[in-house]
């Protein structure tokens, strides 16, 4: 009754006395021992992320395919659902927590800034299934006469740069904004970080707290700041101070000090089409030496990995179908597995970047592990390894047989109905079809630009 219990080759990511741990230390494993032990729902619902087009009795007859020879029980649906029931979000939370963290070591590039772990932060949102047991607290958007779309689920994670791995997640209604979510993962960033992140986190309050972990960031800061020059830098950027709008009794108005760096970005498009506009970035790095300015606009862009994670969760994993679970622990329970099952594909993409130096983290396609590793399942291949344990297994051959192009890659997504965008203020700004372009930027530089850069 255990054998449908593992994720093929990945279970030596995630093995049975790990699941076991996690359980004992959850207060969920059973108290009597059924059909379908609590081990193996955990395998169950983590191989659910895996095959998101198929039922759950589809996804069980896979797990049992390729145990030839072994007798394995075939539950009904209903059976496996309220097993998930049972079983609840716990574990797999706990499993989530385990298995997240930095992957990458200092010898890999993308991945740190002088010294510095580059991590960005950002949310996004997954849609979730319109039902009445779950819109009591995923409230759908509604206008003053009519609801619409489907109900959404906030998420945000702490992801590092260059092998997009997680390092925390907090996820729970839309109708609590990125900043209040961000703040329950501040506790993942240390002095050996730097936090890349956009305009929306120029809050002081969360700058603050994001200082107080010893971290440094370097974000875009609104065009609602307009900051004083109180000492300008020889490389045209300059320290400020910004300052809390609030008062408090004892303690006055908070303060921060900063570094600004300004540059006025131009994109030029392969149909001549131009847009230029400013861009103000706000640092904690006050060294103009040792983090020259030029270098932080470079590296504010690596901002874009929490993006390609995204992708990778909901248009690679997910398939752009919205959430199975039809109840609010379910989907807890679901998004837990989902961000459990990306992370193990990228430990071992770090794995297969361990074994082969020189091989850039960016180059291992997602979707090649993603099927590589949905074979090893319904084969059931690679469970335990039979001799020493490898860094490259059947998962890693099928990676380094499919790796990506070196250099940047277009950003493309296959055609799909796209739900009204709230960005409205943007429409008819971006071309309709993908193009070639180039970006230039300029410094301004004692009031006059310096064209520092063009890529």
């Amino acid at each position: 009754m255990y054998a449908p219990g593992h994720l093929g080759e990945l279970t030596q990511v995630i093995d049975p006395q790990l699941v076991d741990a996690v359980l004992e230390e959850t207060g969920s494993r059973e108290q009597r021992v059924r059909l379908l032990p609590t081990r193996v729902v955990v395998y169950f619902v983590l191989a659910l992320a895996f095959f998101e087009r198929s039922s759950y009795q589809a996804v069980w007859d896979k797990l049992g395919t390729g145990l030839r020879g072994t007798a394995v029980a075939r539950p009904c649906a209903s059976s496996l659902s309220r097993a998930r029931r049972r079983l609840g979000s716990a574990p797999l939370r706990r499993l989530f927590e385990i298995l997240a963290g930095p992957v990458a070591t200092r010898a890999q590039a993308g991945s740190f800034y002088r010294g510095l772990r580059a991590v960005a932060v950002d949310g996004t949102t997954l849609s979730i299934p319109d039902e009445e047991a779950v819109t009591w607290y995923f409230p759908k958007h509604g206008g003053q006469v009519l609801e619409f779309g489907y109900p959404l689920l906030r998420l945000v994670a702490l992801v590092e740069c260059g092998t997009r791995a997680l390092l925390g997640a907090a996820f729970g209604p839309d109708t609590t904004g990125e900043l209040g979510y961000a703040h329950r993962l501040l506790h993942h960033l240390d002095a050996s970080m730097v936090l890349l992140a956009d305009a929306y986190y120029d809050a002081f309050d969360f700058l603050q707290a994001v200082t107080g972990t010893g971290a440094s960031f370097l974000l875009r800061s609104t065009r609602k700041r307009r900051p004083a020059v109180r000492r300008p830098l020889p490389d045209g950027s300059y320290l400020t101070t910004i300052c809390t709008g609030k008062y408090r009794a004892g303690r006055g108005y908070g303060r921060l000090e900063v570094r600004i760096v300004e540059a006025w970005m131009t994109v030029t498009l392969a149909d001549g089409t131009r847009r230029t506009e400013l861009w103000r970035l706000m640092t904690s790095l006050p060294d103009a030496e040792r983090y020259p300015a030029h270098e932080l606009i470079t590296l504010y862009h690596r901002r874009w990995q929490a993006e390609t994670c995204y992708f990778s969760l909901k248009s690679t994993i997910l398939d752009g179908r919205v959430l199975r679970s039809r109840t609010v622990p379910g989907i807890e329970q679901e998004v837990y597995a989902l961000l459990t099952a990306y992370q193990a594909l990228v430990r071992v993409a770090g794995d297969l970047v361990t074994a082969q130096p020189g091989l850039s983290a960016e180059r291992v396609s997602l979707i090649v592990l993603l099927n590589a590793a949905a074979d090893q399942i319904v084969a059931a291949h690679g469970i335990a390894p039979p001799g020493p344990a490898s860094l490259v297994g059947a998962i890693g051959r099928a990676a380094l047989a499919g790796l990506l192009p070196q250099g940047q890659r277009w950003r493309l997504k296959a055609r799909v109905r796209k739900r009204s965008s709230k960005y409205t203020f943007t429409a008819g700004k971006h071309p309709r079809a993908s193009q070639a372009y180039t970006l230039n930027f300029e410094m301004i530089k004692d009031g006059r630009l310096d064209n520092t850069n063009v890529s």
